[in-house]
């Protein structure tokens, strides 16, 4: 699927149609830039991907009326700014955006741009400037917010069990520093797979990171393989594998925090919303460490999602099969939290909008009859009027009030309980 189309024209007698789509041959991987030589007359030329090789990922496109494109890209927790070099058809970082930056627009000759952006401690604001330099920023939606004390944002940098190089986020209790540890830990995985958790400012409500931190729980937001940042074969080792390895690279930085003496074992959580939601269910269905789950707009069952979801046989790229391959059991069948429901001791939160056609209430539904069936402690939800995302207002605060509730009931220090 192509986004974000800009044009330019370099030779005079053609015109150049770049855009974003992801990299072939399969539905899962990295997007790219493609450019496409239109000429006046006769056919158009191939489709020439402009990032190939690159470890960053590119999110945004900018027309330039009087120039080459510009680019917004996904640098691990970072984005950075780049312009087309008209030489080499390589795109060249002009300058980089502490966190995460998004919808970028240009001027007419490109000299000027504008994006929405936010870093640690601060929402999503306009910011502007030169391209090459640092955008200053333009609008204060929420100066409130500096009144509150939220809980220390830090970047993390770590190995992969096979050696990959991963980054992720660590929020700790609010007023709170390491050396006050362990604390208890919730991990939070971003949706996609091909997403996210740049350096933010974590106050939506997905992910909740500093709504949970200022209750004083320690937050994991973990890039495992398969998201956005690291290239297009980052992005890719996830095809027809969901849950294997991403799983692991999640377990290994839950792992490191505990060594660390941040993370209580003992008192462990885990969360997410859409392909997060899925990497819940399918968590408790691997292990019994922790202690409180919440799936929120989650897959339990691939092959019922290729059946009724939005997109159809493209999400077999991720579960690797159709449920009319012949006889099962299937690749999918292997890679659906609801053939591993029986395993399941840990308490669950289901959180899911009745209208969602992208991933269908029916699966949450299906997770809470397997649960009732094998008698686990779990409470499901289902929201009104609600799609893939939750909008209205009252709804929002129930999820975020809801998830913290399910978290404190589960992870509360037993010391203080029985105090």
């Amino acid at each position: 699927m192509a986004s974000s189309p800009t044009w330019w024209n370099a030779e005079g007698d053609s015109w150049h149609l770049c855009y974003l789509a992801t990299t072939p041959p399969g539905p899962v991987g990295g997007r790219a830039v493609f450019d496409l030589t239109v000429p006046e007359t006769g056919a158009a030329g191939e489709h020439r991907n402009l990032t190939s090789g690159m470890t960053v990922c590119p999110a945004d496109l900018a027309q330039v009326a009087d120039g080459l494109p510009l680019a917004l890209f996904a640098d691990g927790l970072d984005t950075s700014i780049c312009r087309l070099d008209l030489e080499t058809r390589r795109f060249q970082p002009m300058s980089s955006l502490e966190g995460l930056a998004v919808s970028l627009t240009a001027s007419h000759s490109g000299e000027v741009v504008a994006a929405l952006a936010s870093t640690a401690y601060e929402p999503m604001n306009v910011h502007a400037g030169s391209p090459a330099d640092r955008l200053l920023r333009l609008s204060d939606t929420r100066p409130e917010l500096r009144g509150i004390r939220w809980g220390r944002q830090e970047r993390l940098s770590y190995k992969a069990s096979d050696g990959l190089d991963l980054d992720g986020l660590l929020i700790l209790p609010a007023g709170r520093s390491r050396r006050d540890g362990p604390f208890p830990l919730i991990t939070l995985v971003h949706g996609g797979p091909y997403d996210r958790h740049a350096d933010r400012f974590m106050l939506g409500v997905i992910p909740s990171g500093q709504w949970l931190a200022t209750a004083g729980y320690a937050v994991f937001l973990p890039n495992p393989r398969g998201g956005e940042g690291h290239g297009h074969d980052f992005a890719a080792t996830v095809a027809g594998a969901a849950g294997m390895d991403e799983w692991r690279d999640i377990v290994s930085g839950i792992d490191l925090l505990i060594t660390d003496g941040i993370a209580d074992p003992d008192r462990l959580g885990i969360g997410g919303w859409s392909h997060g939601g899925f990497m819940a269910a399918w968590a408790v269905g691997q292990t019994s460490r922790f202690k409180a789950a919440v799936m929120g707009a989650g897959i339990s069952d691939w092959g019922m999602l290729v059946a009724t979801g939005d997109w159809g046989t493209l999400e077999a790229g991720l579960s690797g099969s159709c449920g009319w391959e012949g006889t099962g059991p299937h690749r999918h069948d292997r890679l659906s939290p609801i053939s591993h429901a029986s395993k399941v001791c840990t308490p669950v939160l289901i959180l899911h909008g009745e209208d969602d056609t992208n991933v269908p209430v029916s699966q949450a539904v299906y997770f809470h009859r397997a649960l009732r069936r094998f008698g686990v402690e779990h409470e499901f939800v289902v929201y009104p009027r609600e799609g893939h995302v939750i909008q209205e207002r009252n709804h929002q605060i129930d999820v975020l009030r809801r998830t913290r509730a399910w978290f404190d009931r589960w992870l509360a220090d037993p010391a203080s309980a029985h105090g």
